[in-house]
């Protein structure tokens, strides 16, 4: 009998098998989730039925220092809502330049450009594209493009069909204007793709951000909005698609779950790039009129009059898609600096994306000393993956996942265990028992602290044959942290 003969008899057989496992669970209330060979990074309780003496643990990034000083003439105290854009072996840099307070979309606001071999050390080239100031070396990508200008956004268009002289695409404005659209070959030569604004139905006095989803297949744009309309409540976030970007759906209000309404200054909401399914918003959570610097104080710091009566950090939230923020971490990922400087009105406000700087790290940025001759952007490292983890005290615990299926041969993880710690994985059928093979008294005791280890039982890495049928992991977890999971 053929291999092909064999194959198609069996189908429908394992058809109906999904078929009434998907029944069975949907009875049950418990949906089958679908990972794929997806890597899975928990922000989120996505994945997860149960933990028992393991829990979800936010990781605070590490402060390593300015990196770029936002000191040219055309730059200023003001320089804000930053971009870090990874294209290949080139780091590049944009941000808002301005000298002096003024209304937002004034003819004062240009965009500036950095780049960077290697995410750490950054030079501002002498592009001369613009005249300011008299003279065309400088930095600047985009002048005399009010209120564009005002928060200029650009990303690298990842849609599989983009055109090569649009590479690059950005959005910026304000309420008055729209949002307005640019488009490069390069990101540094910027033209308008067409002279009206192709989304108006928002307040945007912020950062709005706009990428393409590869999970989603449209490009989705996050932008201000206010939770009570106009300028009135919170400030928050709505969400709009398209599959051109110039044609533009309904908006449709972010919703948080069931946690409060914060300010949100910026949302930054990007795909992560070794999980792009994921969204993460590492945003400013702005808290008006949360003075801690006095008027003394802010006086000798030389800060602005108008900007030191309220405070800001950074959180971390997280999307699959939809309208739908999770916020499984209310507590500040990156909390304000040592320093009354770290303390006055919109600093602390994270740029644009994460960025890997390192065979095992990745990077974020963040605007600080605001409103002051020393604002600057700091470099904040972690490890790949290292928002969070699933992280198991001395005495050990447990997670059990969802029922869910994959594809792939091997499991892979991303963790770190001290030396008396360990992981070990087992895997369950849809009935919750444990697959002959796959036990956990099979599994190699996973010691120590890498980005990627294959899971053995009893020196078997396969897992190719429960590829596509329901399974569940049952992990240990004892002093360790384990930060991602993926099948390959």
């Amino acid at each position: 009998m053929s291999v092909r003969l064999v194959v198609s008899k069996f189908l429908p057989i394992l058809a109906l098998y999904l078929g009434v496992v998907h029944s069975v669970l949907a009875q049950s209330g418990r949906q089958l989730v679908d990972i794929g060979d997806r890597r899975e990074i928990f922000v989120d309780h996505h994945l997860l039925e149960k933990l028992d003496g393991v829990r979800l643990a936010l990781h605070a990034p590490r402060n390593e220092g300015a990196v770029l000083y936002f000191d040219k003439p055309w730059e200023g105290s003001f320089s804000a809502y930053c971009t870090v854009i990874r294209d290949g072996n080139i780091f590049r840099a944009y941000y808002r330049g301005v000298p002096m307070a003024g209304k937002d979309g004034n003819d004062q606001e240009v965009t500036c450009y950095a780049e960077s071999q290697d995410g750490i050390k950054w030079t501002k080239p002498a592009l001369n594209i613009y005249n300011v100031g008299g003279s065309k070396a400088n930095n600047v990508i985009l002048a005399h493009a009010a209120p564009v200008t005002h928060n200029f956004s650009p990303f690298l268009d990842k849609n599989p069909n983009v055109r090569a002289d649009q590479k690059y695409k950005a959005v910026g404005g304000t309420e008055k204007s729209g949002l307005v659209v640019y488009v490069s070959p390069d990101g540094i030569h910027w033209k308008k793709l067409r002279d009206e604004a192709v989304f108006k139905k928002g307040v945007f006095d912020s950062q709005n951000v706009a990428f393409w989803s590869e999970s989603e297949g449209k490009y989705v744009c996050y932008f201000r909005t206010w939770s009570d309309g106009g300028y009135k409540g919170f400030r928050s976030v709505s969400r709009t698609t398209s599959n051109d970007f110039i044609n533009w759906t309904e908006p449709e209000a972010m919703t948080f779950g069931e946690t409060p309404f914060e300010h949100l200054y910026t949302q930054q909401t990007s795909p992560y790039f070794r999980a792009p399914h994921i969204y993460l918003a590492i945003g400013a959570r702005f808290m008006p009129n949360r003075q801690v610097v006095t008027n003394e104080q802010a006086k000798k710091m030389n800060v602005n009059p108008s900007y030191y009566k309220d405070c800001s950090d950074a959180v971390l939230l997280s999307s699959r898609g939809g309208n739908q923020y999770d916020r499984t971490f209310m507590e500040s990922f990156i909390r304000p600096g040592i320093g009354l400087v770290n303390w006055v009105s919109r600093s602390n406000y994270p740029a644009l994306n994460v960025v890997q700087t390192g065979d095992s790290e990745m990077s974020l940025y963040v605007n600080e000393e605001y409103a002051q001759p020393t604002a600057h952007l700091t470099r904040y490292s972690m490890r790949l993956d290292g928002f969070s983890s699933l992280s198991g005290q001395f005495a050990g615990g447990e997670v059990l996942t969802k029922t869910f299926t994959f594809t792939g041969k091997e499991l892979e993880i991303n963790y770190a265990t001290s030396a008396a710690g360990e992981i070990r994985v087992e895997i369950h059928d849809e009935h919750g028992k444990a697959i002959p093979g796959f036990k956990m008294e099979d599994c190699q005791p996973v010691i120590g602290n890498e980005i990627k280890r294959t899971i053995s039982w009893k020196g078997n890495e396969n897992v190719a044959n429960l590829a596509s049928r329901p399974v569940k992991l049952r992990i240990y977890i004892k002093d360790a942290d384990l930060y991602s999971i993926k099948f390959n």
